[in-house]
């Protein structure tokens, strides 16, 4: 709970560097690598919490991608609206959609310059209150400037905790279930769209039935906020702080144990002390002791950090994901599902897959590790892209391969490019660097998912459906490739372990 002795509070503390009695790191123990690893003790109930709070910023993310399916229908009705500026341009109605998406990119950007001085708990904080904002702002809309003003807001809510949660998370979770926990914030985005789908559904012949479909997210984004400012900060950030001088060393390292007490229950008995020093003590010999610059960022282990992070986001989005989703209707359609209550329950029906297969991966990720997952869905989606490909070019009667297709793409993607990517990118980047590198790739992957879903149509139009699904399948193949030759194995292994041996 935040309390009067907040961590982050003491952050602000300043100290003169060239006192080398309050600034100088004295620890003489046996850095993890080069020492036995000691096993994490912690309570699964103590470790929930922890998880669950920052995850609601994933929930509400995929709330707004299911919910705006159904929202912009209602909007755009005579009957049910329940406004008299219903009647809107496609490129109106494409701006209430991708509205969010603008704004995540907009807190994507922001998170880069104004992370690492947040922290992670605050920045939750400050994203829960731009998803209160948002949310509200858009169900009360009294025209349509407003609506897209609120579009933005609840976006930069987005861009903000899809950039925090992944680093809180993966900063306070044990090391033994950290890839399970950074999995099941897929399994709540993807579980957010289905309630989102659901309560569209519901209220999709409500008068006005989009302001309530928007509002939902408000009361979720309190709970979000409430929690996250009971939780404490992440031990890590406030080490850092006190390896690169940002407040007095002694008094930051006990916030930190007090933290990870507070984190891992009363499993960590006396523990506590011995885990910070060691954290401390590897943080010193990586070299942590400065904030990285944007020249650092492309120079050294933190280039090659965001090589395996951006390159991996990067071919999570331009394999063709939000295409895929695009052209899911049409490929029910083509199937016999053709009514619209047939297409909410086929949207319904793959929020369920899509939710299952995350849950299955949650299940094996710290079982199996990362690379068999990714290389395995990987080639699953390479095939159904293949498959997808040969139905929009030669086998256009056999509607049975597009949905097979279809199916196996949403599958093998939560096997893989949906959980893995964005757990490695939680894992890869050195503490340093790891809020401004999370920014990095959070903004390519909203950039990317953007330039695919705006593209898509214009290729189509040019070269065919068929040839840009072959395109995809071939830049899967290539990202098989890069994920054979590039990314590394983090199972089981923590975050001063993954720096030390893969950077």
């Amino acid at each position: 709970m935040a309390t009067a002795n907040d961590p982050e509070q003491l952050i602000d503390l300043s100290i003169d560097k060239g006192e080398n009695s309050s600034n100088e790191i004295n620890i003489v123990r046996e850095p993890l690598l080069k020492g036995e690893h000691h096993a994490e003790n912690y309570s699964i109930r103590s470790a929930v919490l922890p998880f669950l709070f920052p995850a609601f910023g994933g929930l509400l993310y995929g709330y707004d991608i299911g919910a705006t399916s159904s929202a912009t229908i209602s909007i755009e009705s005579a009957t049910l609206s329940g406004i008299s500026w219903y009647d809107l341009s496609s490129v109106q109605t494409g701006l209430i959609t991708s509205g969010s998406l603008y704004g995540a990119l907009i807190g994507s950007a922001v998170a880069f310059q104004i992370a690492d001085w947040l922290g992670r708990r605050r920045e939750l904080i400050v994203s829960a209150l731009f998803y209160f904002l948002g949310a509200l702002v858009t169900a009360f809309a009294p025209v349509y400037v407003i609506l897209v003003i609120g579009r933005l807001l609840y976006g930069v809510g987005i861009g903000l905790a899809m950039h925090a949660a992944p680093m809180y998370i993966a900063e306070t979770a044990p090391s033994q279930i950290r890839g399970q926990l950074i999995s099941l914030k897929e399994f709540f985005i993807v579980f957010g769209m289905l309630v989102g789908y659901t309560v569209g559904s519901l209220l999709i012949e409500t008068v006005a039935g989009w302001r309530y479909m928007y509002g939902v997210s408000a009361p979720l984004a309190v709970i979000m906020g409430i929690g996250m400012w009971w939780l404490p900060s992440s031990p890590r950030w406030i080490l850092l702080c006190a390896i690169q001088g940002k407040g007095e060393l002694q008094g930051l390292r006990e916030n930190a144990i007090c933290c990870l007490c507070q984190l891992r229950g009363a499993a960590i008995g006396d523990s506590a002390s011995r885990q910070v020093d060691d954290i401390l003590s590897e943080l010193s010999q990586l070299s942590e002791e400065k904030e990285a610059t944007i020249g650092e960022m492309l120079q050294g282990k933190c280039l090659k950090a965001l090589t395996i992070g951006a390159g991996l986001i990067l071919f999570q989005q331009i394999t063709g994901q939000p295409s895929v989703l695009y052209y899911a209707a049409k490929i029910f359609q083509d199937a016999g599902f053709s009514a619209a209550a047939d297409a909410t329950r086929a949207s319904v029906f793959l929020a369920l897959l899509k939710l299952i297969m995350t849950a299955v991966a949650v299940v094996v990720v710290d079982k199996l590790g990362r690379r068999p997952l990714l290389l395995g869905g990987v080639s699953g989606i390479a095939m159904s892209l293949f498959f997808l490909g040969s139905y929009y070019t030669f086998l256009g009667d056999v509607p049975a391969v597009a949905v097979t297709a279809l199916l196996l793409y949403v599958g093998c993607y939560q096997l893989s490019f949906g959980p893995i990517g964005w757990l490695m990118i939680s894992e890869i980047f050195p503490l340093r660097v790891r809020g401004r590198g999370l920014s990095i790739t959070v903004l390519v992957n909203f950039g990317a998912n953007a330039l695919v879903a705006f593209a898509f149509s214009p290729l189509q139009d040019l070269l065919g459906a068929g040839t840009v699904f072959f395109i995809f399948g071939g830049i899967a193949v290539l990202s098989l490739v890069f994920i054979f030759f590039i990314i590394p194995e983090t199972k089981g292994l923590t975050l001063e372990e993954i720096e030390a041996k893969y950077l």
